[in-house]
């Protein structure tokens, strides 16, 4: 109902990210939430998401949102030792795909979520732009505000943090993004 195709494929080889972007019809937008290690010790977070930019780059994409983590980007000189130590890796993985997304696709969205809970939505998911941002959200308030966002020219080359308005923690008074419905 909602004009979503899903289309499996492994984010290493580029040619199944071509058969996944050749099945629109004009203008799409592309939601990548693609993440992990292969048993090679590849990274996904960081080489999938390339290669699904790169081949991106190359399409009528209308909206590119890429999700990664709080700790990213200019976040990452405010992360924890113990978030260090837990996911250090992973988040310099995600954020090398964040540097290379604004340098293919400047006009990108990036959402980068805190701490993942699996509960129900809360309705209070918030995007702000505080890199000293922290708290966690639920899986179905990230998918909330990245449907959003995919409708709002003014998020347009930003990156946010998205945490729950309930659960967010940060030095500095938290402002949310003013996010259309």
């Amino acid at each position: 109902a909602l004009g979503v195709r899903v289309v499996f494929g492994d984010a290493f080889h580029p040619a199944d990210i071509d058969r996944a972007l050749a099945l629109p019809g004009g203008e799409f937008d592309v939601v990548s939430t693609v993440g992990g290690r292969a048993a090679d010790g590849r990274w996904t977070d960081e080489m999938g998401n390339v290669n699904i930019i790169d081949r991106a780059a190359t399409r009528d994409v209308g909206r590119f949102v890429l999700v990664t983590s709080i700790g990213c980007g200019e976040m990452a000189p405010f992360r924890s030792e113990r978030a260090i130590a837990a996911f250090g890796a992973a988040v310099d993985a995600k954020t090398r795909a964040e540097e290379h997304l604004r340098r293919a696709i400047p006009s990108a969205t990036i959402v980068r979520p805190g701490s993942l809970r699996s509960e129900p939505a809360t309705g209070r998911g918030i995007l702000c732009d505080d890199p000293q941002v922290r708290g966690s959200i639920h899986r179905a308030d990230v998918a909330d505000l990245v449907r959003r966002v995919l409708r709002d020219p003014a998020t347009e080359a930003r990156a946010f943090a998205a945490v729950d308005a309930d659960q967010a923690h940060c030095i500095n008074p938290i402002e949310p993004f003013p996010l259309a419905r």
